[in-house]
């Protein structure tokens, strides 16, 4: 299973894979292993993962998944990459990593637990790639559902897309606030990002995977990638790996 795919900067892609970080050659169409986590886990993948400014991957895994989030609790970790292929452990004992972002000044790494029902903020420091001083920015409320993929605009709000809640989020981290929901016509709503030729419109996906035959008539779009507009916000270009 593909839990990500970044660009690099000397092009083509990395991905998750299982639990091995893989360089993609879209050209080719073939990969190559470039590091393996979490090998004393086997049950263990990688589920989402993103590039910070400087150009280093940070990604997380998550333990096996008897079906969509219901998980052996506390076997993911979180895991960052360098241009050399050095991977530093920073996070343990998490259920579902997943969504996870940087502030526009670069100093505040965004990160979501799945389980944890919390959006949470570290203090970061780029140049390092060291992060602490953990908070919730953000606890969901009865009926948002799970917080999943996540982006962050170019004013530094939260994008948040809630599984099982059918929804996007919208978050001032400043604040705590919610600041708006956006409504989706499927309830498994998984991530979102910006783009479009001057990254104003959001893009939400969706999943199918866990819905019954009665539920799949009901959301016939589940699955779909959804493209919503209008929104008067700005998002901001992916950062792409250093190596």
């Amino acid at each position: 299973m593909v839990g990500f795919a970044v660009p690099c900067r000397s092009g083509g892609y990395i991905a998750g894979v299982g639990r091995n970080i893989v360089a993609v050659d879209w050209s080719t169409q073939t990969m190559r292993s470039l590091v393996e986590v979490d090998e004393d886990k086997p049950n263990n993948r990688l589920n989402d993962g993103k590039v910070d400014p400087i150009g280093r991957l940070l990604a997380g895994t998550m333990g096996m998944e008897e079906r969509p989030t219901v998980v052996q609790r506390q076997q993911g970790s979180l895991y960052s990459l360098t241009s050399d292929l050095t991977v530093t452990r920073h996070l343990s004992q998490v259920d579902i990593s997943n969504g996870l972002d940087w502030s526009v000044d670069q100093r505040t790494f965004f990160y979501i637990d799945s389980l944890s029902l919390t959006v949470d903020a570290f203090d970061y420091d780029s140049s390092t790639g060291q992060f602490g001083n953990r908070r919730v920015v953000y606890r969901l409320q009865e009926g948002e559902g799970f917080p999943d993929g996540m982006t962050v605009d170019a004013d530094g709000r939260l994008w948040v897309a809630c599984y099982n809640g059918g929804r996007i989020i919208n978050i001032d981290p400043a604040t705590g606030v919610r600041l708006r929901t956006i409504l989706l016509p499927v309830t498994k709503t998984t991530s979102c990002c910006f783009g479009g030729p001057d990254y104003t419109d959001l893009y939400v996906t969706s999943a199918s995977l866990g819905l019954d035959q009665s539920e799949q008539r009901q959301q016939p779009l589940a699955g779909a990638t959804f493209r919503v507009t209008g929104l008067g916000v700005k998002g901001r270009p992916s950062n792409s790996f250093s190596g």
